[in-house]
């Protein structure tokens, strides 16, 4: 069943719009526009590659210099305990992250719930650069109980209408950063224009 919830979660990535519609039907209007924001800067959506193993998740979402592995789960209960390969699945998905730069990623989808039924959160890892490292910091960490491991709390997690939002904005600062740069650049272009001038 948990198949039917990739690629549920897939389509909507990859920013088809029949997808997001269907995930938002009973959600509200602020979320549902939450949502479609990812139509309009849409992932390249693919199944893993041994799924499920090897720290590489279910699916990868990649889109400019932005990658993330996610590991998806669904259950009719709030709460899963990870135990034996599924905690496995866990210490290898923060190991990828950290020897390759990543930000692994756990998709929660709770069943039998009205609005939006999805939850992200992300295994928490050290080394994030750039778009990934600001991002990292809006989405909750897997939660650990007090034994300290890790498992997956529903409610700890950010809804998937204000990740989608989150990674629709994500490189905001740096279009600010990129309008700065582009605006010293005309100005210099400016200045040489009119030193070329003079010396005619």
């Amino acid at each position: 069943m948990t198949g039917v919830y990739e690629r549920e979660l897939r389509s909507v990535l990859a920013g088809e719009r029949k997808g997001v519609v269907a995930i938002t039907r009973s959600c509200t209007e602020v979320e549902r526009a939450r949502a479609m924001q990812v139509c309009q800067r849409p992932f390249l959506v693919v199944r893993a590659p041994g799924s499920g193993s090897e720290g590489t998740g279910d699916i990868l979402a990649l889109r400019g210099d932005m990658c993330m592995p996610i590991e998806v789960k669904s259950s009719k209960t709030d709460k899963i305990y990870l135990s034996g390969r599924t905690k496995d699945q866990y210490d290898a998905l923060k190991s990828t992250g950290e020897k390759c730069g990543l930000q692994p990623l756990y998709a929660f989808r709770l069943k039998g719930v009205r609005g939006d039924s999805w939850r992200v959160m992300k295994v928490p890892v050290d080394g994030l650069k750039g778009k990934l490292r600001v991002l990292s910091r809006s989405i909750p960490n897997v939660p650990l109980t007090r034994n300290g491991s890790p498992y997956l709390n529903w409610h700890d997690g950010i809804p998937l209408n204000r990740f989608l939002e989150l990674i629709s904005r994500s490189d905001g600062a740096r279009a600010i950063e990129k309008t700065t740069n582009v605006a010293e650049i005309n100005r210099r272009i400016h200045d040489t224009s009119r030193l070329s001038d003079a010396s005619l």
